[in-house]
């Protein structure tokens, strides 16, 4: 068996139970809440469990999973790498150009490879609108756009970022960027971020939800709508449009499981001299025997991906300079907030 280890148990657990599905025998947990740490360990009853990731960093494990505090993940990410352990980090690469450049350079050095769990990259929305795209459906990319909004009332999103002694009170508006930045637009048009303009949506001290423009090596815009924000979208709080030189591919407005399905347009002088207007049903996901629901499609996909990173010498899905890339947008783009939403420029991190 591939042995792993699983650091956060919150989003971790889910992880887990997906790396066993995968073929991971799961042999080391670790998180600060005793609670989560006695739930997982109920589950996984032979694994070793500790408070802290450093007190597990010698354990005999081929894999980690990173799923721990969102701003957290570069130094133990480092660690493992440097151990020769393959790592799937969770949402956040890291929270400064420093950091991304240590990771990027201990990713370059390992005999290990570095993933990042990047769900909303395998969801079934964006995988359809990623096979137009790459398909010539629509032309080339001119304006992509992505929503990652929760509607929360207001007591809820209170309670969620009022303590700054947590992750969610720690980070800035701009940094839970990745779901949008990472996924479909980074993935879908296969560019890199160049300049990051943010504005604060909300007349509050601290606004609770960002609207970033952000320029392309390509030289398409995107813009992503992030965070709380009335609209939730039902396909996992995701929404995705992009416009190309000869029509339109975006994910449906609608309710339930329609959300997943996407609408494809093409004006009649791109298409034959007929207008084009139909929706795209994206295929049902079996694996491991069994029907996936498509709330965790993306999750599924991600970690049988990095299942055959770590056993078949697989590519990762999404990299460590992509990863590192989509990151720094959200640290460019809280610059940006600070100095009264001025364009910044994002790190040339395909250059590293």
């Amino acid at each position: 068996m591939t042995k792993m280890m699983i650091a956060g148990l919150g989003r971790g657990l889910l992880l887990a139970r997906w790396c066993a599905r995968a073929g991971f025998e799961v042999t080391a947990l670790c998180d600060p809440d005793p609670e989560l740490l006695a739930a997982a360990s109920a589950e996984f009853p032979a694994a070793r469990t500790a408070r802290r990731w450093e007190e597990l960093a010698g354990e005999d494990v081929a894999a980690v999973v990173l799923a721990n505090d969102f701003d957290a993940h570069a130094e133990p990410a480092i660690a493992f790498l440097r151990r020769g352990v393959h790592v799937l980090s969770e949402c956040a690469a890291c929270v400064s150009e420093e950091e991304g450049r240590a990771l990027v350079q201990a990713a370059r050095e390992s005999s290990a490879d570095y993933s990042f769990a990047e769900n909303y990259v395998e969801h079934p929305h964006v995988r359809t609108i990623g096979t137009l795209v790459e398909g010539g459906e629509i032309g080339d990319v001119e304006l992509i756009e992505c929503d990652y909004v929760h509607g929360l009332a207001p007591a809820a999103v209170a309670a969620l970022t009022g303590d700054p002694a947590h992750w969610r009170g720690r980070i800035t508006p701009t940094a839970y960027c990745t779901h949008t930045l990472s996924p479909p637009v980074l993935d879908v048009t296969g560019a890199w971020p160049v300049e990051v303009t943010a504005h604060p949506v909300g007349t509050g001290e601290r606004p609770m939800a960002v609207v970033m423009a952000t320029r392309l090596s390509t030289g398409a815009l995107a813009l992503t709508r992030q965070t709380f924000l009335q609209g939730e979208p039902d396909s996992h709080w995701s929404w995705l449009s992009v416009r190309g030189t000869e029509g339109l591919a975006e994910s449906l407005r609608a309710p339930g499981r329609d959300a997943w399905s996407v609408r494809l347009r093409n004006e009649p002088w791109a298409h034959g001299g007929s207008l084009r207007d139909e929706v795209r049903v994206p295929e049902s996901l079996q694996l491991y025997g069994e029907a996936v629901d498509p709330m965790e499609a993306g999750t599924a996909r991600v970690v049988e991906a990095f299942w055959r990173t770590v056993t078949e010498g697989a590519p990762p899905r999404v990299p460590v300079r992509a990863a590192v890339a989509a990151s720094l947008v959200g640290v460019a783009g809280a610059r940006s907030l600070a100095e009264g939403s001025r364009p910044v420029a994002v790190p040339d991190v395909a250059g590293w």
